[in-house]
């Protein structure tokens, strides 16, 4: 035989398309690149002045308020939100894109009201609560005018990853509930003025806990403390509450009674998949610091991006990122389809919340001392990363929501979805 081998003619294929498409559509690519640019001008400078942070080492309330209107004002408000209702109605899709740009910046989020808990109650209460719960519930908190919270974990031997644990209870009494219990490590509640609060009203396994709506002002509930964390903290810290004899309108409860663990499940996954988004930015903001670093900073001759080991850790770091970006847009496909998505939120959860630790350890290993000190955001956003693995599930238990579904599904577990 002579020459080299030639290679078999290419086989036409009768199926050349298929609905797999990684392209932004111009108008979400525009929505990134104008995120991308207000933070370039607005925010980002900020980070580097101690005067910017408040006690709790988020932004200035001084600051935030003035930065709020120039989103507003920029068309950049409240993202997840329909249009009616002063936002700007993208999908799961567009939402990941657009808030994987604002995580770029640790005070990002807040900016364009996208935070949590608040953006996670938002979509909770455009979902499933009814008109007249919306207009006074749910539109100040999308205008920006008052901050929620949502109250569900308790201390043991109360509920925490596992809701059926609920200790706090809510007994009827008329056309009215009154709540005795304790809640814990609640989110934004020093600050919220709308609460959602999840109560037991029964001993059914499956239907034994009912979602009700209170207000700051209300009697018969108040802050234990605020419990100290390694910080930073988000606006409000996370509270612990102490219920005695809190009485809520039956107006006020939110859905049917017994659809309590309904709520949760409708609130979790979403907000676990924001939380991957906005995550994803700060990994790769983390990895751009970094680099900025890396391309400067000479060590033994050369500089430290030609150093073969430097390169293993930054690889191994922008792939942990990739392949958390493409489980979170899968999530959010799945859920812009009308799926639960439970698997593909739990796998982008227990991905990205490691993504984004590696990421900033790898990156503070390359910046050495200068990472290790304040100079730069990278200590602030390791405390704040450490949080990840834990909030809004550990990922022990999203790795047992993914051993069921294997052990239920077989090989169907890796089915491709079926489009049309």
């Amino acid at each position: 035989m002579t020459g080299a081998a030639r290679p078999p003619p290419r086989r036409e294929r009768e199926h050349e398309g298929t609905s797999v498409d990684f392209g932004l559509t111009p108008d979400i690519e525009g929505y990134r690149q104008r995120i991308r640019a207000f933070l370039a001008e607005h925010v980002l400078p900020l980070e580097a002045d101690p005067a910017s942070f408040d006690a709790h080492e988020n932004i200035a309330p001084a600051l935030l308020a003035p930065l709020q209107e120039k989103a507003r004002a920029a068309g950049l408000w409240a993202l997840q939100m329909p249009k009616a209702r002063g936002g700007q109605g993208l999908s799961a899709v567009g939402m990941a894109v657009c808030y994987e740009e604002m995580g770029r910046s640790i005070f990002g989020p807040i900016v364009f009201n996208c935070a949590a808990p608040d953006d996670g109650n938002m979509m909770l209460l455009e979902k499933v609560a009814t008109e007249a719960q919306k207009a006074r519930w749910l539109q100040p908190v999308v205008d920006g005018r008052v901050r929620s919270a949502f109250a569900m974990t308790e201390p043991a031997p109360g509920a925490g990853s596992d809701p059926s644990l609920m200790q706090t209870r809510a007994e009827r009494r008329g056309d009215r509930w009154v709540v005795h219990g304790r809640k814990w490590f609640i989110t934004g509640a020093g600050v919220a003025q709308h609460f959602i609060l999840v109560a037991r009203t029964s001993d059914d396994p499956r239907r034994g806990l009912t979602a009700f709506l209170f207000d700051r002002d209300q009697p018969g509930w108040g802050i234990v403390r605020r419990i100290p964390i390694m910080g930073p903290e988000e606006h409000g810290g996370h509270c612990e509450l102490r219920f005695d004899g809190l009485e809520i309108p039956d107006e006020n409860r939110l859905m049917e009674v017994g659809d309590g663990l309904k709520v949760t499940q409708i609130r979790l996954g979403p907000a676990r998949l924001t939380h991957c988004m906005r995550w994803l930015g700060m990994a790769k903001r983390a990895l751009e610091i970094a680099g900025d670093y890396i391309r400067e900073r000479e060590s033994f001759g050369t500089k430290l991006k030609d150093h073969e080991g430097v390169q293993w850790l930054v690889g191994e770091a922008a792939m942990a990122i990739e392949v958390g970006r493409l489980l979170t847009m899968k999530a959010a496909w799945a859920l812009d389809r009308g799926e639960r998505a439970r698997k593909e939120v739990s796998m982008a959860k227990i991905q990205v919340s490691e993504a984004l630790h590696k990421a900033i350890d790898t990156a503070i290993q390359l910046c050495g001392a200068r990472g290790y000190s304040k100079d730069t955001p990278l200590e602030w956003m390791y405390r704040y990363a450490r949080q990840a693995r834990l909030v809004d599930g550990a990922s022990e238990v999203h790795k047992m929501v993914l051993a069921r579904a294997w052990l239920e599904e077989g090989g169907d577990f890796w089915t491709w979805p079926r489009t049309g």
